[in-house]
């Protein structure tokens, strides 16, 4: 079953994205994870079951992992009746949809930024490298292939945009935008947070080839927010499958993008409808990088 949530939960809604909703519950927030799925900035209209549970198990899993390097928003993941029955306005009843895709969070003042780490030349960075020879703007080492692990993690900021492509932004400018303070702070948060990971993920064969954090201030302490190391904010890779000097298979939705190239879609509303063998694809992809990542063998039934 696809979970899209196009109709409200009867609770305030706080904000809207491509794949997450956000409402208020008291002075907290509950974000939910919905299957929906998007590519090249566009919302699809055929959603991928179960991805919105991996989304969320794989963020709370992480979340606990690295509160060691830094403090999180997330107060619970919702994977019990009564965990979902303590956020139920009114005596209302949420629905058990939510179960296993949703967590109530801290409220944050979000830093505008997103922190992306870069341990291997792959997607927009490669793009770039091949034709100017930088990443982020920034020169590079000369006669990377693309993949290639990088001498060392770079940290690469973009501006953090409401609609549209995310913008790189160089040392000054990040400074201009979030002080020289705060810059510091999510530039060293990011490259600990990626390197723990990346070790961690390795002893389970996972390349995490780059990701993306984002950080906001609770009670004037800087603290991870959003989602952190999932599929859809990072790029795996199958360990035994790595070879540089071409593209990687990755956990994620590459078979909705393979295919939507091969459509000749003009990249523009509407989206077509994803076939079945490609739904089927995706979502198996998604389960695999659960399973690969926590150790944990995946489920979608919760009570």
């Amino acid at each position: 079953m696809n979970i899209l949530f196009d109709s409200s939960l009867k609770l305030p809604l706080y904000g809207k994205g491509k794949v997450r909703d956000t409402y208020q519950v008291g002075d907290k927030l509950l974000i939910v994870a919905t299957d929906r799925i998007s590519a090249f900035d566009v919302v699809l209209p055929t959603g991928i079951p179960d991805k919105g549970i991996v989304l969320n198990q794989v963020s709370a899993f992480w979340f606990g992992k690295t509160y060691h390097i830094i403090h999180n928003h997330m107060v619970e993941s919702i994977e019990s009746r009564r965990a979902l029955s303590k956020y139920s306005p009114w005596k209302r009843p949420l629905p058990e949809l939510l179960l296993g895709r949703s967590m109530t969070v801290l409220k944050a003042e979000r830093v505008p930024v997103e922190c992306v780490v870069r341990g291997y030349i792959a997607g927009s960075a490669w793009v770039e490298y091949k034709k100017k020879g930088t990443i982020n703007g920034r020169k590079s080492s000369k006669g990377l292939v693309e993949s290639q692990e990088l001498p060392e993690p770079i940290f690469t900021p973009t501006t953090k945009a409401a609609v549209g492509h995310d913008m790189p932004l160089s040392p000054g400018e990040l400074t201009d935008l979030v002080g020289a303070r705060t810059a510091r702070k999510i530039e060293a948060k990011s490259l600990e947070i990626y390197n723990y990971a990346r070790s961690y993920a390795s002893e389970r064969g996972i390349i995490i080839a780059d990701t993306k954090f984002e950080f906001g201030f609770h009670d004037k302490e800087l603290i991870l927010i959003d989602e952190v190391l999932t599929p859809d904010s990072s790029r795996f890779w199958d360990a035994s499958q790595y070879e540089p000097g071409q593209s990687q298979p990755s956990f994620d939705k590459q078979p909705v993008r393979d295919w939507l190239i091969a459509s000749h879609w003009n990249q523009k509303k509407p989206a077509p409808a994803l076939p079945a063998n490609v739904v089927e694809a995706t979502t198996e992809r998604y389960r695999d990088a659960y399973t690969l990542l926590t150790g944990r063998k995946f489920k979608n039934v919760f009570i």
